[in-house]
């Protein structure tokens, strides 16, 4: 049976009407380039090329196989690139999750935009997720990869998964901008004992809501939630509305509503982590690729 080799040798020769610009243009000498020839002629049975001392010229056959040699050739490269990308990670699917919150942190798109500058073909599926269906969905092999604010709750959970730290974010108070402590460059937990909280649905923000259960506990006191929302958007609105003030995120700053100030809180526990998360013994190339960038984007951040 011919080979890939004889295929090249002659697509060339059929290319180049010459055994010599031939020879010339594939590196070798013309004694083997004529040898290959011959094989693949006895091999198909037909004669290819009609050659003298003047010319060379294809046959009927010749001109049919050269058509589906040129074919062949294309698809074997077409298969070597799509297998070389796909085992470098830059083909195939990832499913990634994140909460809602993270959607305001540099790390979400950077990350995701550098990655698309390496693997353009990856496909990314992405999911709004909170951070215990997002453990629940990885050992379930439902996702990928996920950008979580906690680590796993149970022992046995985290001993299958692994956790990239990307940032410990410091925590602020969003403030109506008319209150008296809006100008502060920053405040002490204990400062708004007294104040009304505004937070969002538990069921969305729970690693939120227990952080600012934990700074209230340290500073001695329980909040006083009197209104939620379920988008930080209404959140804020609330705030803005003078209803109460509220614990963020730093990265909400990016978020310009009238009426609400923000100011960063002095306590030493008032942070919230953000990691990538994504099963041990997940081998995928894709999965590999896509943890190589993120921990580029950490390191170029800072944060490694």
């Amino acid at each position: 049976m011919f080979d890939f080799r004889q295929l090249r040798y002659f697509v060339t020769v059929a290319e180049e009407l010459s055994f010599t610009r031939a020879a010339i243009r594939l590196h070798i000498s013309q004694p083997p380039l004529s040898q290959q020839i011959q094989a693949l002629e006895r091999d198909l049975g037909v004669t290819l090329l009609e050659r003298n001392k003047r010319k060379v010229a294809l046959t009927e056959p010749g001109k049919v196989f050269l058509d589906q040699a040129r074919q062949i050739l294309a698809q074997a490269e077409l298969a070597r690139s799509r297998t070389t990308a796909v085992a470098a990670g830059h083909s195939g699917q990832l499913r990634l999750a994140y909460t809602l919150s993270v959607s305001f942190h540099p790390a979400l798109p950077g990350t995701l935009l550098r990655h698309r500058q390496v693997a353009p073909g990856v496909d990314v599926q992405l999911r709004e997720m909170n951070n215990a269906p997002q453990f629940a969905a990885l050992l379930a092999n439902e996702i990928d990869v996920g950008f979580v604010r906690t680590e796993p709750r149970h022992l046995q959970d985290a001993r299958k998964l692994r956790l990239r730290l990307l940032d410990r974010e410091p925590l602020m108070l969003a403030l109506p901008s008319s209150h008296p402590l809006a100008a502060r460059t920053e405040l002490h937990m204990g400062e708004v004992a007294d104040e009304n909280f505004v937070t969002q649905s538990r069921d969305v923000a729970a690693t939120l809501n227990d952080r600012l259960a934990t700074l209230a506990h340290a500073a001695g006191f329980q909040p006083r939630t009197v209104q939620q929302a379920r988008q930080i958007s209404g959140m804020l609105a609330l705030v803005a509305a003078g209803l109460g003030v509220a614990l963020v995120p730093a990265t909400m700053r990016a978020v310009h509503l009238a009426g609400v100030s923000y100011v960063p809180l002095a306590d030493p526990a008032a942070q919230m982590l953000l990691a990538v998360a994504s099963r041990i013994d997940d081998a995928s190339p894709v999965l590999a690729q896509f943890l190589a960038t993120v921990d580029e984007f950490a390191r170029e951040a800072g944060n490694l």
